[in-house]
């Protein structure tokens, strides 16, 4: 019982406040980890065994930490371990703060101009956007909203409803790996490797869920169209060099009757991608927007399924 009201209220904290930047957060420890573990292993030879190295002592360190923090809260009283737990639950989503930066793409374009929105979608995507045309910029924003609606929001909900913060916070540490060192590239390609397939193996089940949820999730809006958002998910869904990463995109480009993805610029050199959903209208301003209103509307659906799961794991338990 402690776990799922830690859950509710972890995630209406998220709704609330989402991720002030004066705040400390796990994500920026873990961050610290990884890139010395990156300094100090990243050369030589067996990079490869040596990344997986890296992802044993990140996950070992952070399943430690925070199972030792949660240990000690309750020990002291339940009160502060239900406290801790709220805390750390709301560390782990990141539905509000998607929100936000995605906004300030939005706000930028349509205030301030082309130049000031390439700038505010260079800081929520990994790809250069030094050149990328107004219908590049949105096109990035509601790509970044549809695929963090799984690995910034529903993910980590399956995780922590399975196997509590600890759970939770280990799955952040995948994530913040592949982030940082998971690309393919001359100085990661050998040891982001295991990063890189640690973070499909956690996402695999949930990207799915995810879209599943989406898909139901349509139903909330008269924007957004179930039936074509079903038909393009099932025919695009693996669209991606990521078994994953296509999943909630393609639900989101038939939510919208749109078209996402195509060729994008990493480092300078042009990656060469499948395009998702169908051109029916041109994406406009107004879709990031209705990208966060669908991914909203997924995350309050999925709560109620994760406290479903939570309730019934605690039933069969008893």
């Amino acid at each position: 019982m402690y776990l799922k009201i830690a859950f509710l209220l972890g995630f209406l904290l998220d709704c609330i406040l989402g991720d002030p930047h004066s705040f400390p957060h796990p994500v920026k420890a873990m961050g610290r980890l990884i890139g010395w573990l990156d300094r100090k292993l990243n050369k030589g030879d067996d990079r490869k065994m040596k990344g997986l190295l890296m992802v044993i002592i990140v996950l070992a360190v952070t399943g430690g930490v925070s199972y030792g923090i949660i240990y000690l809260a309750y020990k002291c009283h339940v009160i502060l371990g239900v406290a801790v737990e709220t805390i750390m639950i709301y560390q782990c989503l990141a539905a509000k703060q998607l929100r936000v930066e995605s906004m300030k793409v939005y706000m930028a374009l349509k205030t301030l101009g082309l130049n000031e929105g390439r700038k505010a979608v260079s800081m929520i995507v990994g790809r250069d956007t030094e050149n990328l045309d107004e219908e590049g910029v949105i096109k990035a924003a509601v790509e970044t909203v549809a695929e963090n609606t799984s690995d910034g929001v529903i993910a980590p909900m399956i995780y922590i409803a399975l196997g509590g913060p600890v759970l939770g916070m280990i799955y952040k540490a995948v994530n913040t790996m592949d982030s940082m060192v998971g690309y393919k590239n001359d100085k990661y390609l050998l040891f982001g490797f295991f990063p890189a397939k640690i973070d499909d193996i956690f996402n695999f089940i949930p990207s799915r869920f995810s879209a599943l949820m989406m898909i139901s999730a349509c139903g909330s809006n008269f924007l957004f169209d179930k039936k074509n958002a079903y038909r393009i998910w099932k025919r695009d869904r693996l669209k991606h060099a990521s078994p994953n990463s296509a999943q909630t995109e393609s639900v989101t480009a038939g939510a919208l009757h749109v078209q996402l993805a195509g060729d994008a610029v990493y480092f300078g050199k042009v990656h060469h991608k499948d395009t998702i959903g169908d051109p029916d209208r041109a994406v406009e301003l107004e879709d990031i927007k209705r990208a966060n209103d669908l991914m909203f509307a997924t995350a309050v659906l999925s709560v109620i399924a994760m406290l479903g799961v939570m309730f019934l794991m605690g039933f069969i338990t008893m």
